[in-house]
C-alpha cells in the first residue's frame, strides 16, 4: 500500500504513519510486504531527517562566514608592536568584529600562545587574557581597555599570569603566535567569578554559534 510504480511513495507513507498510534505499531503486527514497506518508510524518513540536519549544519557555518576579528594595531599573521607587549605599555591592542550571528546574545574572547615557552619546542598554551559576557550588541574593545572601561556586563577570567587583566606578549625564547579568539553565544554565561580558560570553555560548550580569530607573532627585541 506504499508502494507506486514500483517505489515506496513517501506521500503515502508520510500519511499512513502520521497517526501517533500507527507510529507504535510492533513489528508482531506488520508482516510480509507490509513490514518490509514499513522498513523502507522508516529508512526513507532517516534519510530526510539526515539531509535536514546535514542542511542546518551548513546554514549555521555559512552564518559565521562573515563573523570576523580585526586589529588596527597589526595585520592579520603579522608582528604585534612593542607598544602592546611587555617590552612596552603592555596594554591591549584595539579590536574589531563584524558579522556576527543573528541570536548572538554574548561574546567570549580569549587571547593565549600555543608556542610556550619555546616555539621550537612548546609545552603548553599560556593564557593572556579572558573575558566572558560581553554584551551582544558590542563590536569593539579600544586600545589600553583596563577592568574599568570593558563594556557595561563584561566578567573577566584569569589568566595565566594569575591576574585578570590583560598580559601582553612576553615570549622568553623565539617569536611566538598569539591567537585572539572571538566567540559568539547563543546565551550570556553565569557569573563564574575569576574562571580560567578551561572554565570558560566548559561553561559555553554548545553555545558557540561561531568563532573567528586573529593571529599576531611577538618576538622580543623585534
Amino acid at each position: 500500500m506504499f508502494r507506486r510504480d514500483g517505489v515506496v511513495n513517501r506521500d503515502m507513507c508520510a500519511q499512513h504513519f502520521s497517526d501517533s498510534t500507527a507510529v507504535r505499531w510492533s513489528a508482531s503486527i506488520l508482516r510480509g510486504s507490509d513490514m518490509r514497506l514499513a522498513t523502507r518508510c522508516a529508512r526513507a524518513a532517516a534519510f530526510v531527517l539526515a539531509v535536514a540536519l546535514s542542511g542546518a549544519a551548513v546554514l549555521t557555518a555559512e552564518a559565521g562566514m562573515d563573523f570576523r576579528l580585526t586589529s588596527g594595531a597589526f595585520a592579520p599573521g603579522g608582528a604585534i608592536p612593542s607598544r602592546y607587549t611587555c617590552e612596552g605599555a603592555n596594554v591591549s591592542p584595539p579590536l574589531h568584529w563584524s558579522g556576527a550571528p543573528a541570536g548572538t546574545r554574548s561574546f567570549v574572547f580569549i587571547l593565549d600562545d600555543p608556542d610556550a615557552p619555546d616555539p621550537a619546542a612548546p609545552r603548553m598554551t599560556w593564557v593572556h587574557w579572558v573575558l566572558y559576557n560581553i554584551p551582544a550588541a558590542t563590536d569593539h574593545l579600544p586600545e589600553a581597555v583596563g577592568s574599568s572601561r570593558l563594556p557595561a556586563g563584561t566578567l573577566e577570567g584569569t589568566n595565566d599570569f594569575r591576574t585578570s587583566h590583560y598580559g601582553g606578549p612576553c615570549p622568553p625564547i623565539g617569536r611566538h603566535r598569539y591567537f585572539h579568539k572571538l566567540y559568539a553565544l547563543d546565551t550570556e554565561l553565569p557569573n563564574l567569578g575569576h574562571p580560567d580558560k578551561s572554565e570558560v570553555l566548559k561553561a559555553m560548550k554548545g553555545h558557540v554559534l561561531a568563532e573567528t580569530e586573529l593571529v599576531g607573532t611577538y618576538r622580543k627585541g623585534q
